[in-house]
């Protein structure tokens, strides 16, 4: 699909991920309309359909979502599934009414079962229950990820889902309270070596892995997808390795100079045991992740300092 002059409607694209996809968007020479929660509730039926007349997209990226890390989603499980749930479906739906010529669903790598073989593939994304710290927002997903399917195979409607694994970089919510691990990990060792603290305390056992996909590369993959990407199948978006969280603590502590130790709170829950996904499917329409796991750590953390924040 050319976007040259497409008309382009991104949810949630003044957000972490979206202000780069719009960013790349509007490079390839696209009309780019970001939908703010302040201007319009996409939970509210007629404020979604208000949105398709006012811009009349041709191609519909929907990235709005109610996320966070663990804690988050122990705290407001009835909120994440419904949420989501209520935002992605009716914006589907009215992507079918006006005709929209594709619609880009971005699902979580939180709707694979708990124990799911790794690499994680597309195909086994139904063989079990998500981790349960994350379910209610997995579940919704996936079944935006059904929706997009059933609305393919009844009425034509255009729609693919992408799965990004974990996602970092500038931007990235550093809040103490919803942030996800890599903001998380940054803010804590910023904030011990400003008060020369012997130690940080991090959740869990340090013993799971996790993938990290740099945010502009996911940007780069899910426009690639929009282009190139035509099967009701999902598509997963990562680098196709992993790194324990033990490692991820040590390449934080060198991109933050912090040199203190770890105290582990194994009172809390470490999430889903491994996660690392399989990008073939990526790399048959283009993409390939460009940016290492210590770059973009060092990147991520220089961009946080400039805030002001730190």
């Amino acid at each position: 699909m050319e976007l040259l002059n497409k008309k382009i409607v991104v949810t949630g694209g003044a957000g972490f991920l979206g202000r780069h996809i719009v960013n790349k968007l509007t490079d390839l020479g696209a009309d780019v309309s970001v939908i703010r929660s302040r201007s319009f509730d996409l939970r509210r039926r007629e404020d979604v359909r208000h949105v398709y007349e006012i811009f009349e997209p041709e191609v519909v990226i929907h990235l709005a979502a109610v996320c966070g890390g663990i804690g988050a989603n122990q705290k407001e499980p009835g909120r994440f599934i419904y949420e989501n749930l209520v935002m992605g479906a009716e914006m589907i739906d009215a992507a079918k009414d006006f005709k929209v010529q594709k619609f880009v669903q971005v699902g979580t790598v939180c709707s694979y079962p708990k124990y799911c073989p790794v690499p994680f593939k597309e195909t086994d994304i139904w063989n079990g229950y998500p981790e349960e710290t994350n379910a209610p927002y997995g579940i919704a997903k996936k079944t935006l990820m059904e929706m997009c399917r059933a609305y393919r195979a009844q009425y034509n409607l255009n729609a693919i889902t992408v799965i990004p694994v974990n996602l970092y970089g500038p931007y990235d919510n550093f809040n103490s309270e919803t942030s996800h691990v890599i903001p998380a990990l940054i803010r804590k060792c910023i904030e011990a070596r400003a008060c020369n603290a012997p130690n940080i305390s991090v959740w869990g056992s340090g013993n799971a892995s996790r993938e990290f996909l740099y945010v502009d590369d996911c940007a780069e993959g899910i426009v690639l997808a929009t282009q190139k990407y035509e099967s009701s199948d999902p598509v997963n978006l990562g680098t196709g390795s992993e790194i324990s969280i033990n490692d991820l603590i040590q390449e934080i502590k060198y991109a933050t100079g912090y040199a203190g130790g770890t105290v582990y709170n194994t009172c809390k829950p470490d999430g889903q045991p491994r996660r690392c996904l399989d990008v073939t499917r990526a790399n048959a329409f283009g993409f390939k992740a460009q940016t290492d796991l210590r770059s973009g750590l060092s990147k991520t953390v220089r961009w946080y300092e400039s805030t002001g924040c730190a």
